[in-house]
C-alpha cells in the first residue's frame, strides 16, 4: 500500500467520525496511529463503517441515535464516551433540553449516579454564567 493510499484511507476514517460527532476523538486518533504503524487499518475501517451504519443509517436518525448513545453510556457510567456522544447529539441537532431529558430518564433506569453524571456533562456544555449572578 502506498503512503498516499494509506493517508487517504486514514483520512476517510477520520471523516466518518467528523460527520457523526463533529470531531475525531483523541482515542480514535491514537488507534489510527497504532493501526497505520502496524498494518491494521482494515480493523479501524471496519469499526468506522459499522459505526456509520448504526449512527447515520438508523431508523432513529442521527439525533435520536446520539441521544440513545448518551443515555446508554450514562447508565454504564462511562463518562468520557458519554461526553463525546453528548457533543455528537448537539452536532446532530439536539438541544441541551434533549440531553436533560436523557439524563432524567437515566435517573429512572440507572439511578442517581447516572443522572449526576449526565448533569455534570450538561453543566459543562452550558454557556458561562453571568458573573453578576
Amino acid at each position: 500500500m502506498t503512503d498516499d493510499n494509506l493517508a487517504s484511507r486514514t483520512e476517510a476514517v477520520r471523516d466518518r467520525y467528523r460527520s457523526t460527532l463533529g470531531t475525531v476523538p483523541g482515542g480514535v486518533q491514537e488507534r489510527l496511529r497504532m493501526a497505520t504503524e502496524f498494518g491494521r487499518l482494515p480493523t479501524e475501517e471496519a469499526i468506522a463503517a459499522l459505526r456509520h451504519i448504526v449512527l447515520t443509517d438508523s431508523p432513529l436518525g442521527g439525533r435520536v441515535q446520539q441521544l440513545v448513545h448518551f443515555g446508554q453510556l450514562l447508565a454504564l457510567g462511562r463518562a468520557h464516551p458519554a461526553r463525546i456522544h453528548a457533543q455528537g447529539a448537539l452536532h446532530a441537532g439536539a438541544g441541551l433540553a434533549d440531553l436533560i431529558g436523557v439524563a432524567e430518564t437515566a435517573l429512572i433506569t440507572a439511578g442517581v449516579p447516572a443522572y449526576a453524571l449526565g448533569a455534570e456533562i450538561i453543566a459543562e456544555l452550558l454557556p458561562p454564567a453571568d458573573p453578576g449572578e
